[in-house]
């Protein structure tokens, strides 16, 4: 199944509500998740720009954007942003598939 990473920041809200009452969060992801047709892979609490990363795999898209959607709509997120990850065995495939594609492809400017 493809991977997705997905990272963000807690609202200002969500933040005070986790410090009134400290809670595992990756227990819920992990049911969100699975309510979806996914897995929880990992969930982290980063520091930077972001405030939390979480990691899953999904059937597709519809069901990867499903889930993220539902954590969204509780309103506890924001700047949340979701990237396909491939393993190391999908990107050799995928360059030797852009390798055989290139060569009948002629770049702009070029004659």
């Amino acid at each position: 199944m493809p991977i997705y990473i997905s990272r963000g920041r807690f609202t200002t809200k969500a933040i005070q509500g986790m410090m009134a009452k400290p809670e595992n969060r990756e227990e819920a992801v992990a049911k969100l998740f699975k309510s979806c047709g996914g897995k929880l892979i990992g969930w982290y609490l980063t520091f930077g720009h972001h405030d939390w990363l979480v990691i899953g795999e999904f059937p597709d898209e519809k069901a990867a954007s499903a889930a993220i959607l539902a954590a969204a709509a509780g309103g506890s997120l924001s700047e949340t942003e979701t990237t396909v990850a491939m393993t190391a065995k999908e990107a050799a495939a995928a360059f030797g598939a852009a390798g055989k594609a290139a060569k009948g492809f002629r770049s702009a400017g070029r004659s």
